[in-house]
């Protein structure tokens, strides 16, 4: 063997091996690199016990209770299915039935999400496009999502009308 196909062949080789271990972790990371799955997706892959993931959903109107020492117990549905959730501990100032909820944690034997952390919607124009899109889906979407509550559409203003306020305010 020549010293060139010597090198061929040690290159070769050498991006085969890296060829396999990103098809390994690539394949490790199949099913971790959704940010959250729906109680839907959580009913159709039969998600086991113990099993770590994110919960994305809107909280069920009605179904908020508070328990004793910080215990809190909720459902999340995404318009298809419902699963109840778990949680010991301070909820998020912004957490509030019909609003989007993302739960860290995992299910126990009975089918209960026992939460670690909840995040929720950090205001009235977020929502994961995941949810967003299970909502049209099922037919709960509503037009006025994503549009501010209240707000006044100013009209449109020229530049010389800008100047004239700004002139008239400022000799007052």
């Amino acid at each position: 063997m020549t010293r060139k196909q010597r090198r061929l062949t040690i290159i070769g080789g050498a991006l085969f091996v890296l060829a396999v271990a990103a098809g390994l972790v690539l394949n490790a990371l199949r099913d971790s690199i959704v940010f959250f799955s729906t109680p839907t997706m959580v009913a159709e892959k039969h998600v086991a016990p113990g099993k770590r993931f994110r919960l994305g959903g809107l909280v069920q109107p009605g179904s908020l209770k508070r328990g004793d020492d910080l215990a809190v117990t909720f459902e999340v549905a995404d318009g298809g299915a419902k699963l109840p959730v778990a949680y010991k501990g301070i909820l998020p100032d912004l957490f509030r039935e019909g609003q989007g909820v993302v739960a860290e944690g995992a299910l126990d034997a009975s089918g209960v999400f026992k939460a670690d952390t909840v995040l929720a919607k950090h205001d009235e124009t977020y929502m994961p496009k995941e949810v967003a899109d299970a909502l049209k889906k099922q037919g709960h979407w509503k037009d006025d999502y994503g549009k501010p509550q209240g707000a006044a559409k100013p009209g449109p203003v020229s530049m010389r009308e800008g100047a004239e306020k700004t002139a008239a305010g400022a000799t007052q």
